[in-house]
Formats: C-alpha cells, structure tokens, sequence
C-alpha cells in the first residue's frame, strides 16, 4: 500500500487506476427533459428530449465519482469534499433511448497547506462500447494537506491574461432562480444538502444555500453553444471550468468567452470566465467547438 501522510490524514494511493463497478444508465427523454428545464436551457432539442444538454453527461457517473475519490482519500473527509474541477470530453452527444455503460477511477491526488485534490477520470460508452464521453472530475478536500501526492493531474485548460486582454466573442448575462436548486437537484440527483438546507449551508460556513456548481456549468454551456455553435450540440467538443466561487440563488451570472489558441486547426477554441454579485464564479473556462 502506498500511502501520504500529513497532521494525521492519510491518503492511499494504492487505489489510483482501479475502476468502480460498471453502471447502466437508461436515458429517457422526460429526464432529458426535466435537467434542460432545471438549468433553463433555451435549446429547442433539450428541452424536448431528443438531445441531452451537455453537462447532463455528468448524470449518468455521479454516483460513481464519489467512491472513487473516497477510495484514496479517507472518507471520514466526506464533509470536507468540494468539486474543484470539471472537464468533459464529447464524442457525441447523449440521446434519448440510449443505454449508457459508466465507470470511474482515480487517476491521481497531490496535497497542499489549503487543501488536497483527487483526479477521477470517467468513461460513458453506449450499448456498443463506443465511447460517448470522458471526463475528469477534481475533487478538492479543504485545509488537508496530502503531501507531494502521485499518479496523474488533470488535463489543463488555464484562462491566461493574454486571452482576457481579447476583444470577446460572445458575452451572455442569466438569472439564477431562487427556486434553483430545488429543481436542479431532482433533475441531476444530487441530494447534497448546502444546496436545499439554509441552516445546513451556514454550518458549513456558506452565506445560505448554494446553487449547484454543475448547474452553473450548464448555463455556461447553453450559452456557448447558443452564441458560439449555433445552438447545436453535436459540435461541442470540450467544455472545461473550475469552480472559483459559490453562486447563489437569485443572482445574475455572466459569462464572457474570449478566442483563444487551439491545437487542432479543424476546431474552434475559447476561453472564458462567469461573475456573479462582483466575484468571479468559474475561472478556467475551456470550449472548444467543430
């Protein structure tokens, strides 16, 4: 077993590279629909089912990530844990009737004096095997430090000053709803209690209830998809974000993307940061398009 040790908390990196148990996932189009409604998606083939949103691909895996960050970090550090992270992959987008096969593993942990992270990687294949997406979801432990840490970091996809410095593509202002939440969390099945308990959210040191990070990614799709792609998903290849800080119910975001320089000179590629209430929300932004 090899292990990280720092004030107590050990981590186990024994467990990096081990898969969860396979899932399946039927995809229907009334939960199709219901997330599109949740994250008040405009995109006419969301919201009738016929296409998944696409940060409904993170549906599916959820109840795989955690386990898989608990296998290397103890999991009495459960209530410690907050997504730091998320990087989709698309091969093609979901689609009603889809029968979906996922699975996870962590891929890497490294530990700092304001807290740990844990790299999980997830694959969703259809009926076939044919890949649908990937993912890299970071986890990220608060004032634990797990030592140097090893195995593997998550792809980058950093926001430089140089990108910022652009004149901006688009630029895409929405509302949280101060129902938000208690749509949001059906509709992805995330119970987590900061975003439905107000008493529960201020014991955990937040100001109130919080709105889902994962639920403000998916506005930040929808907008990158309605001004920069058309409004059709099949184009989407990447969407990447770092969630910087809490957004609450009620609040205006805006989300500004910026041209940035791509790899792949078939594909289109931004970079770009949501704000709410004067603070900036998610930083890192990566979208890239076909």
């Amino acid at each position: 077993m090899t292990t990280s040790e720092s004030a107590g908390v050990v981590f186990d990196g024994s467990a990096l590279g081990e898969w969860t148990d396979e899932e399946r996932f039927s995809v229907t189009a009334e939960r199709i629909a219901q997330y599109a409604a949740a994250t008040n998606d405009p995109v006419p083939a969301h919201l009738s089912g016929e296409i998944a949103p696409p940060v409904f691909a993170v549906v599916p895996v959820f109840t795989s990530m955690a386990p898989a960050a608990l296998s290397v970090a103890p999991v009495e550090l459960l209530m410690k844990l907050v997504h730091g992270e998320q990087d989709f992959l698309f091969h093609r987008p979901i689609r009603a009737g889809d029968e979906l096969v996922v699975r996870a593993k962590p891929i890497g942990y490294v530990g700092r004096p304001n807290g740990s992270t844990v790299v999980i990687y997830a694959e969703t294949r259809d009926a076939a095997g044919e890949l649908v997406n990937e993912q890299w979801m970071t986890a990220f432990f608060r004032k634990v430090d797990a030592g140097p840490g090893e195995g593997e970091l998550a792809p980058t996809h950093r926001i430089t000053d140089e990108d910022r410095a652009g004149d901006p593509a688009a630029s895409v202002t929405a509302h949280i709803d101060d129902d938000q939440t208690f749509r949001y969390s059906p509709a992805s099945g995330d119970p987590m209690p900061i975003h439905l308990d107000d008493e529960i959210a201020r014991m955990a040191g937040l100001p109130g209830i919080i709105n889902h990070g994962l639920c403000t990614m998916a506005f930040t799709s929808w907008a990158a998809l309605t001004e920069l792609a058309g409004g059709d998903t099949a184009r989407l290849r990447r969407l990447a974000v770092r969630f910087a800080k809490p957004v609450l119910p009620g609040q205006d975001i805006t989300t500004t993307f910026w041209p940035t320089e791509s790899a792949d000179p078939g594909v289109r590629a931004y970079a770009f940061e949501t704000e709410a209430a004067g603070q900036i929300a998610i930083t890192d932004g990566r979208v890239e398009i076909n």
